[in-house]
């Protein structure tokens, strides 16, 4: 049965969060607040906030510098993984990754469908891996973060969570790169 196991510690995993959008600023973010909300209240670090506009080239730029930072372990963005012409976050996203993690957005979806219908068809909601660093798109709507952050990645970013857990592979997200150096 999966759940957490109180005899593991807590690791508090340091959080990058952004927000892409040509019209938001940090008053008007409730997505990315309510993300914000979330991350503090499971006991985790706000590493860093931005804003940017639908651009993949300047959401590409943030997410290099996050993942080059040694205090940024994980980025959630929100926003920008719709179908229309300026819905470009998974582009931006998925040409960074060294790995893909399918199964995030197809969980997502599989969530998002009880609550929405076949209206979670819109999504592109997507993760993967990058330079040690994790990657989650997901959807601008308040609602959709609190699907992805309640049903997904309270669980996956919690050390304690069993079977298995996203942070305790953290040590082995660079693995490749210590072979292909000796």
């Amino acid at each position: 049965m999966p759940g957490i196991d109180e005899s593991r510690p807590f690791i508090a995993v340091r959080i990058a969060v952004l927000t892409v959008s040509d019209t938001r600023g940090l008053a008007e973010d409730k997505s990315g607040r309510t993300l914000v909300d979330r991350i503090e209240a499971a006991g985790h670090t706000v590493a860093d906030r931005k804003i940017v506009r639908d651009e993949v080239g300047d959401i590409q730029d943030i997410l290099k510098g996050w993942i080059a930072a040694p205090d940024v372990d994980v980025i959630i963005s929100t926003g920008g993984t719709g179908v229309t012409g300026r819905d470009v976050t998974p582009e931006a996203f998925s040409a960074l990754y060294e790995k893909d993690i399918p199964g995030f957005g197809e969980l997502f979806r599989m969530l998002s469908y009880q609550k929405i219908g076949t209206s979670t068809i819109q999504s592109r909601a997507t993760a993967g891996v990058a330079g040690g660093t994790y990657l989650f798109a997901l959807p601008g709507s308040t609602g959709a973060v609190k699907d992805a952050w309640d049903d997904i990645l309270i669980h996956q970013l919690d050390y304690r969570f069993m079977p298995c857990n996203f942070v305790e592979l953290f040590d082995r997200l660079q693995e490749h790169q210590k072979r292909t150096k000796s």
